[in-house]
């Protein structure tokens, strides 16, 4: 906990992010990593393979060909799996701790310890089936999966290497371990759950930083610079990004003339802003998408029509995170969640999905934006606690005012915790940003 609470510490000075933002160096970094990995390896994944009925689960990686789980598994400083790498997991039965053995050269971070001597057994995949048979496990989880990448990273060849080195009496007990993968994904720990609404807030201030008259000058900057400025930013701060941001305008104009003039757009008076945008800090993951309005000549705030178009973006949430519940698949939120909203008289599309070690991330499916009937296979994948989402959504709605149709593009990341509640991990936005800040602009 000692180096969660110098995060939170840090972070928490109350001098401006913008003017003076305060990142954990690499070292501190890797620290925070390796403390939380240990902490999940002995208080998360004990319970999630009884839950699956796992007594053994081997995760193993051939460099440069890393399966998704296995980074996740590693020390910070491991960059990589080394050589073959094979990580086993045994459970000794109730009372007892859990076997981590690592079938390397060496021990691979503090948990794993090293279980093989390559003098006295040169074979490595002869010394995996010696430990397998040895412990004699029932069920016998590897990763492949067929509805999640992130679970299906076992290569057919090590498969195939793995059979033939195990008697076959043993065969029948190698499974999917799709479900185990999965839900070692999508469990947020206590102690990461203490530092992701940092990560979060780092995100939500680099978005209102970018979208602000620090970087967008009207009738010069345009949508491509701001995207860069984004980019940027992230390198300055030693972040990284799992995708490149977007940045994309709505204005009081024909669809016709805005759809035929060429990219990038320079940003104008009257703008409609948005932005999709992510960061990776500690291993997780952010996805916001917000909007900002550039204020014309005279005005001090936002239209009210584009205010209300807001709001009813932040009803379909609210309804959406309404119909969360343990056990609930995503296409059974995902259907109860457009009827109720076509019910309230809003013009839904839902395409949420799970945040946390990947940016589009393992877990249950809640739409996607081209299959709002239900997507099968991920949908299909129940609800559990202590898992987090990024809530991505959008309503169109009519402004008579521009005599067309908009649409408004929220994404806020939030945490469906122990007890079946749902919270936003840092906020979500319920009013568009102004641009200048109406603390720096007179429209006098």
């Amino acid at each position: 906990m000692k180096y969660l609470l110098l995060l939170l510490g840090t972070l928490l000075l109350p001098s401006a992010f913008a003017q003076n933002p305060l990142i954990l160096s690499q070292r501190e970094q890797a620290k925070v990593i390796d403390e939380i990995l240990d902490d999940r390896l002995r208080t998360v994944l004990p319970g999630l393979m009884r839950r699956e009925g796992f007594d053994m689960w081997i995760v193993m990686s051939r460099e440069y060909n890393e399966d998704p789980v296995i980074k996740t598994l590693l020390p910070a400083t491991w960059m990589a799996a080394r050589r073959t790498t094979m990580l086993v997991v045994f459970d000794r039965g109730e009372g007892k701790e859990m076997e981590y053995l690592a079938v390397a050269r060496y021990d691979v971070g503090k948990v794993f310890k090293r279980a093989w001597d390559p003098d006295q057994q040169p074979d490595q995949w002869a010394q995996l089936a010696s430990i397998i048979q040895e412990r004699d496990p029932k069920k016998i989880g590897v990763n492949k999966a067929e509805h999640y990448g992130h679970a299906d990273g076992l290569t057919a060849n090590d498969y195939e290497l793995l059979l033939k080195s195990l008697n076959k009496k043993l065969h029948p007990r190698i499974t999917s371990a799709e479900r185990l993968a999965v839900s070692w994904l999508e469990t947020r720990s206590e102690k990461e759950m203490v530092i992701y609404p940092q990560i979060c807030r780092i995100a939500h201030e680099i978005i209102e930083e970018g979208f602000s008259d620090r970087v967008i000058q009207p009738g010069v900057t345009t949508t491509e610079d701001v995207v860069w400025w984004y980019r940027e930013k992230i390198s300055a701060l030693k972040l990284d990004t799992w995708f490149h941001p977007s940045v994309s305008i709505q204005r009081s104009e024909p669809d016709a003339i805005f759809t035929k003039r060429l990219q990038p757009v320079v940003i104008q008076l009257g703008d409609l802003l948005h932005v999709d945008f992510g960061i990776t800090y500690l291993r997780l993951n952010t996805d916001t998408q917000q909007h900002a309005y550039i204020l014309k000549a005279g005005e001090t705030d936002a239209p009210d029509y584009l205010k209300k178009a807001l709001r009813q973006g932040n009803a379909l949430q609210d309804i959406l995170t309404g119909n969360f519940a343990l056990n609930k698949t995503g296409n059974q939120i995902l259907e109860d969640s457009r009827k109720q909203a076509i019910s309230q008289g809003l013009t839904p599309s839902i395409y949420t999905h799970p945040i946390g070690y990947h940016g589009h991330a393992a877990g249950t499916t809640i739409g996607q934006w081209d299959m709002q009937q239900g997507v099968p296979g991920s949908g299909d994948y129940a609800l559990h606690y202590n898992t987090a989402y990024s809530i991505e959504l959008n309503v169109t709605t009519h402004i008579d005012e521009w005599k067309k149709d908009i649409q408004i593009k929220l994404e806020e990341d939030g945490f469906f915790d122990g007890e079946g509640k749902f919270r936003y991990i840092d906020g979500r936005q319920k009013e568009l940003i102004v641009i200048p800040r109406r603390s720096t602009f007179n429209g006098d």
